[in-house]
Parts: C-alpha cells; structure tokens; sequence
C-alpha cells in the first residue's frame, strides 16, 4: 500500500499510541476532581500543556486543548467576533480557507457580520496591499491560513504580520493545521500572531485533540460553556490520554523536522519532474520556496478528480480529489476556483500529500502505475496531438 493522502489524516504513531494507551488505563482520574486519582491527572494535564509550550516557543498559559482544528478555528474567529463586536462588525480572511474557517465566517455574516473574503493569485497568494486596503476602523479580525491544504501554497504570513503590527487591537489569527513539522513554522507563526490552530491527527497523534494558541491578554468569548476547564475558556472534561499522545506527537515530530522536510520535497520532486513535461498535465503546487514540501496538487486534463483517485486506489494508492472535509461535497477544489483555474481542470484536480514515512521507493512506484493511467487515458483525451 502506498498512503499519499497524509493532509487529510495520519497514521498514529506506534509511541504515541503506547502513551494514549498506558495513560488510559493508568491515569483515568478526573483532572478536575479533588483527590489523589485527580491530581495525578492534573499534574499530567500540566506537564503536557508545559511541554508543547516549550516545543512551540510560547507560554504555557497560551495552550489550550481543543477536539482539533475545527473547534479550534471556530473558537478563535467566532469567539473573536463576539467578543469585540461593541468594537466593530467588520472580519478579514482570504478566499481559499479549509472549510471550517470558511464556513465559521459564512455563519457570521447570517448574524450581521460584514465579512471582506480577500481574493488570490495565480498561486492561490492573498496580497498584502488588498489586505491593507480592506482594513477599516471597525475591523476586529483578521484570518488567513497558514499553508493551503489544496496545493500548499505558504501564505505570506510574515509580511501580513508586519502590517498588523500598526494595528495591534486587531486579532490575527493563522490556520496552522498543515504547517506545522514542515521546516517552515517561522514563516507561519510570527510574534504578532494573536491565535493559532492545531490538529493532532496531521502529525501522527490521535484524533480528536487539538490546540488553540492563544497569545496572553487577548480576550475571546468562550463558545463551551460549562464546567470550567481551560481556565474556564473551553469548558468539558479534558481528554487526557489524547493530550498526552500529541505531546508525545509534537515532540517526535520536531526532532527531525529538517531531514523529514528534505525528504518529503524530495518525494515531491521526483514525481513533478516525471508529471511536468507531460501533455495534458497541469500542476497547481510547483517545487519552490513558495509551497510546502508535502503536498502536491495536479490535473489530468479530461479525467476527473474521482476517477483518478479510484483508478489509483485499484493500485493500492491512496490520494484524494481536494481536502478530505470538502472532496466528498463538491466536484472542484474551491482553492483552485479562487484561483481562476479553468473549471474542466479544477474538477481534474487530485492531491497527493506526503510525510516522512513516504519513501522514493513509493514516489517510484507511483509513477510507474500513474503513467500506465496516463498511457490509457492519452489516447481517448487526444494528449500530446
């Protein structure tokens, strides 16, 4: 089996695993509760939280545990919005978010919200000077991805910060889902960075857990209520055995971001050089400093997205149409929509995403089964006439 589909989920970790299972059946106290079981817990909850602060470079008062990076993105921007709607009605963010960012907004625009959706270019890239010329006196938000998870696009994060900073009661918050262990965090994550949103099951964690960073002193309304937890900011039970595992995940993670990096654009450059001179192929996620090293967006003109993913699945390889939360709703990826692409090759589109258990070995096979693909479907598309 060759698994090219790491942007939408990841496998566990073998290590994170034995952590989420030992703690599990360990340490099954409520951190909430009183006792010894609790504070065992507790101390626990804390080491976790301190731990991913120390690998993230923040404050340990900043991480908050989420179920993942839906709630995260929808906490931030939501719990921005009302929480400083007496300040303004008025909220940024670009048009080629993953869905939970772009459906959060749409929910608010049905509450009265005015929303500014800042077009892209020809790489899926917000401009800064539209971002500029969009802000006005009742903005209280702007949110804008860090890494696209259609075709990988870095957003251009460092100089939208360097903006913000005239604008310091404006939250700026970053989609980081897709970012993080990829050699590129300091692009993604700046110091005028307010929020940020993470999902373990994108590096080999378990799913259902996540984190919001939250930098210290920005307010945002809580959208759980309940029992407290948090700091009385996201309420429920916190899910312990899975907090751990990300730790543990975050950890492996980083340890060998570089080498992973190096390794996955090597991945990705072995196929785009197989893909790129061939008629009929159009690639949306070029090997440049631009984009990130594991996701690779292209298009077989006349086939499909689902026809190949299928046809590739009859291989044993596993990609997808666009981002796994869209591809089963809607027949383009709505980054390439944005992005002016023509429909028949929007609608063509599939994403290959790597990770660093991905081999050349694999990236060899693919091609090797996607030009059999390609040398059935040439003739019947007229490629290379």
């Amino acid at each position: 089996m060759i698994y090219f589909d790491n942007s939408a989920t990841t496998r566990i970790d073998q290590e994170v695993l034995d952590t989420y299972t030992q703690v599990a059946q360990n340490i099954w106290g409520n951190p909430s509760s009183l006792h010894k079981l609790g504070d065992r817990a507790y101390q626990l909850l804390a080491s976790s939280r301190k731990q991913i602060a120390q690998l993230l470079g923040t404050k340990t008062n900043e991480i908050f545990f989420t179920s993942g990076g839906t709630e995260s993105n929808n906490w931030a921007i939501k719990g921005t919005a009302l929480q400083k709607q007496a300040f303004g009605h008025h909220l940024i963010t670009s048009s080629v978010e993953h869905a939970s960012v772009a459906n959060a907004f749409t929910a608010l625009e049905n509450l009265g919200f005015r929303v500014t959706r800042l077009p892209v270019d020809k790489a899926g890239r917000v401009n800064v000077n539209d971002l500029r010329n969009a802000l006005d006196s009742e903005t209280t938000l702007v949110s804008i991805m860090g890494v696209n998870n259609e075709i990988g696009t870095i957003q251009p994060i460092e100089e939208i910060s360097d903006l913000l900073t005239n604008y310091p009661n404006i939250h700026f918050h970053v989609d980081n889902v897709q970012a993080l262990g990829k050699n590129i965090w300091s692009q993604v994550f700046t110091p005028r960075v307010d929020f940020s949103s993470l999902s373990a099951h994108k590096f080999h964690g378990p799913r259902g857990t996540g984190i919001l960073y939250k930098k210290a002193g920005k307010m945002v309304l809580p959208l759980h209520d309940g029992g407290g937890q948090e700091k009385g900011l996201r309420s429920g039970t916190e899910n312990l055995p899975a907090i751990a595992g990300m730790a543990k995940a975050i950890r492996l993670l980083l340890a060998n971001e570089k080498s992973n990096a190096v390794k996955e654009e090597a991945i990705k450059d072995r196929i785009v050089n197989y893909l790129q001179d061939k008629p009929g192929i159009k690639i949306f996620s070029p090997v440049n400093a631009g984009f990130t090293p594991h996701i690779l967006c292209f298009a077989l003109e006349g086939i499909r997205g689902e026809t190949l993913v299928h046809t590739l699945e009859e291989h044993d390889i596993y990609t997808s149409t666009t981002s796994a939360c869209a591809s089963t709703k809607t027949d383009q990826a709505s980054t390439l929509v944005a992005m002016h692409v023509d429909d028949k090759e929007a609608t063509s589109a599939i994403r290959l995403s790597f990770d660093e258990t991905n081999t050349l070995a694999e990236a060899d096979e693919f091609i090797s089964v996607f030009d059999q693909i390609y040398r059935h479907f040439a003739p019947i598309n007229h490629l290379g006439e």
